[in-house]
């Protein structure tokens, strides 16, 4: 007797082709980034045992000097380890923010198949190479800003690859509540980070970057053998990036109520007869195979990448300066020991997950973007100051303060590198032209990263001045994100009451 199909079989084969396939591009990408993010988080973790309160220890017997600072990892182990400390961090995002504006252009002409899955493979090397520094017993600053650097320079093959592979498969209908749950991997690979370099940070540190460098080779590997780059390549349909000009205002509020994904024509990628778009000689695929690639110009041209470039600019500065730091300031603050500060640094990713979620929600609902992002940037400047101030009066309300400070510092982070990314990359001013999706992705994140290595440099400076200052500068940022995306809002505000106005003139008529 044979047994019934499997109850996941047959859901499958419910679903449509198309869905099935935007299914494993959507998980098989956040899984990708996912572990990005996974290999970036040990260093934060591993700073506070690198340079520990060694007085808090019990005394080392094999230590025949009276330092302090005998339970150090040298060159860590002077009075400038704050410094050393914003030098690595610095090392990885200085390359990264350098190499992102290179990796678009080189994304737009290589198979993303083989650019992602080579770069994760190699990210997963230089991660593991850094860990075995302990096992080798190196103590040369110079090793590690070296592991750094190349770590960073090929960790740049991630996001613009991701992006617009997630981009080829999802029109603009739902895009923001897809990619802000999509972009959860972010947090939950910061989460997922801060938990596996915890098991191994106070016994072998070095296992908290080997570990998480296998992973990211191993999910490379996966990708290779896995990931579908375009709908055509597998006979899907592609998604309608844009309807037709009059069914949208200025403001990019939809005028007509229908989800542009949902719109169909006889000219579309699957004809009414159910010819397959593969089988057409005038079919999609052969079509997008004609436009090159956009310049590094021509894709700033396109309106809004330098305001949104430049307000994610001081988003990331805030968000990486957290990612980097707060292990080490919860630490110093709450005098948490290194594995319990890190698990507590985990509930500020928990709020960027909820963050980028509502904001894409509410950007899709409203159609404006930039004013999405400029709210949570203002009631962000205020939570940061209480969250300093008080945050640490008891663990619940440090609790409640990381969720909320989290979903308000990474929500418009999240909205920019992910839809804002997408909707400029598919513009209409680009006729059709698809190839500009990794370009724009990484001017966007390109400039941002750019804050993100200014970010916790700046707080390895300012922090021996105390963290009131780091905090100040922090919210300073926010503002300044904020201010930058005042021409994009006022064009949003505009488009809405343009509007209210035509729908207010149907009523009457």
């Amino acid at each position: 007797m044979r047994a019934a199909l499997a109850p996941g079989i047959r859901l499958l084969r419910a679903l449509p082709r198309d869905s099935r396939y935007r299914g494993l591009t959507l998980v098989l990408t956040f899984f990708c980034y996912t572990s990005y993010h996974l290999s970036r988080k040990p260093i934060s973790i591993v700073k506070s045992q690198l340079h520990p309160n060694c007085s808090a220890l019990d005394p080392n017997t094999h230590n025949d000097s009276n330092s302090s600072t005998w339970c150090s990892w040298a060159p860590f182990d002077g009075d400038n380890y704050k410094e050393l400390f914003g030098a690595l961090d610095n090392a990885f995002l200085v390359a990264y923010a350098i190499g992102m504006f290179i990796s678009g252009i080189f994304g737009e002409r290589l198979p993303l198949r083989y650019y992602l899955s080579g770069g994760m493979v190699l990210s997963g090397l230089f991660t593991a190479l850094f860990g075995l520094g302990y096992f080798w017993d190196i103590h040369v600053l110079w090793y590690f800003i070296v592991m750094q650097v190349c770590n960073g320079l090929v960790q740049t093959t991630g996001w613009p690859s991701v992006v617009a592979c997630v981009g080829n498969w999802f029109g603009k209908g739902k895009r923001g509540l897809i990619m802000g749950i999509w972009n959860s991997h972010t947090s939950v690979g910061n989460i997922l980070g801060s938990l596996i370099a915890g098991v191994w940070v106070s016994s072998a540190w070095g296992l908290s970057f080997i570990v998480p460098g296998i992973i990211i080779a191993a999910v490379g590997i996966i990708c290779f053998f896995f990931l579908v780059e375009y709908p055509e390549d597998v006979g899907c349909s592609p998604p309608l990036h844009h309807m037709a000009s009059d069914e949208e205002d200025a403001g990019g509020v939809t005028t007509n109520g229908k989800d542009p994904e949902a719109v169909t024509s006889n000219e579309g990628p699957l004809s009414t007869s159910g010819q397959s778009s593969t089988d057409r000689p005038d079919s999609p695929k052969e079509a997008a195979e004609e436009p090159e690639a956009i310049s590094f110009l021509g894709a700033l041209r396109i309106p809004g990448v330098v305001e949104f470039s430049l307000c994610l600019l001081f988003a990331k500065l805030v968000s990486y300066t957290f990612l980097y730091w707060l292990p080490l300031y919860i630490v110093n603050v709450a005098h948490f020991g290194a594995k319990e500060a890190g698990d507590l640094s985990t509930l500020f990713d928990v709020g960027g997950i909820l963050g980028g979620i509502f904001a894409g929600l509410i950007s899709d609902y409203t159609g404006g973007r930039a004013t999405t992002c400029c709210v949570m940037l203002i009631l962000a400047a205020p939570m940061l100051f209480l969250y300093n101030h008080v945050g640490q009066n008891g663990i619940g309300t440090s609790i409640a303060m990381l969720i909320v400070c989290g979903a308000l510092v990474n929500g418009p982070y999240a909205l920019i590198t992910t839809a804002v990314s997408a909707d400029l990359g598919t513009h209409e001013s680009l006729k059709g032209n698809a190839k500009a999706l990794s370009t724009v992705t990484a001017i966007i994140d390109g400039t941002g990263s750019i804050g993100a290595a200014l970010g916790p440099l700046l707080a390895g400076l300012i922090s021996p001045t105390g963290w009131n200052n780091v905090f100040y500068m922090l919210i300073a940022a926010d503002v300044l994100a904020c201010l930058l995306l005042t021409r994009v809002v006022v064009k949003e505000v505009r488009g809405w009451c343009g509007y209210m106005a035509r729908k207010r003139g149907f009523k009457e008529f």
